[in-house]
């Protein structure tokens, strides 16, 4: 048991029988009446985000998630095959499973994976992916000065948006949080 005075952003609580992340918080203490938490939960199964208000010093159960280190191996169709690091025992999860990971996963990339109760709820990609432009347009000289941006498609399949500088081949930095071009690599 914890107490919902001290939720953090990323900690993980059992309520109703669902496993949520805790995404924002925000004690709250109004000149009258007693305190409270406004909480947003996402539901690690099913991806739903919703705000919920608790008393201050209610109690929620803590969901002990284990997180363990694979290795992407190959996609077969919509399934991507991963191998535990230290046992080498296999696991294969769908591309809903994953959400947007697939476009930054590359072979034999690291990754974590989150289980509770066994099960696979959720992954972690590192917090920047280098990847390699297949396709985009040619840029032209003198396009850097507008500061303008064109689609560039990567191994993945992944599209980022790039300056207009960046070349097909160029392997480029991607944020994993957002999806943004950082640099070149």
């Amino acid at each position: 048991m914890v107490s919902v005075n001290d939720l953090r952003t990323g900690l993980t609580i059992e309520l109703d029988g669902e496993v949520f992340s805790v995404v924002e918080f925000l004690h709250v203490k109004p000149g009258k009446g007693s305190a409270f938490v406004r909480t947003k939960l996402k539901n690690v199964r099913t991806g739903q985000v919703f705000e919920r208000t608790f008393r201050a010093g209610e109690k929620v159960n803590r969901a002990m998630v284990e997180t363990k280190e694979m290795q992407f191996l190959y996609k077969t169709g919509d399934d991507f095959a991963f191998m535990d690091t230290q046992t080498y025992d296999q696991l294969t999860l769908s591309g809903d499973q994953l959400g947007t990971a697939p476009g930054y996963l590359k072979d034999n990339m690291t990754i974590l994976i989150q289980f509770y109760q066994g099960r696979p709820i959720g992954v972690e990609l590192p917090t920047f992916v280098e990847l390699q432009v297949t396709e985009t347009e040619p840029g032209f000289k003198g396009d850097t000065a507008t500061g303008g941006t064109k689609p560039a498609t990567t191994e993945t399949g992944l599209v980022v948006q790039v300056p207009l500088f960046v070349n097909t081949g160029d392997v480029i930095r991607v944020d994993t949080r957002t999806g943004e071009y950082l640099s070149r690599a």
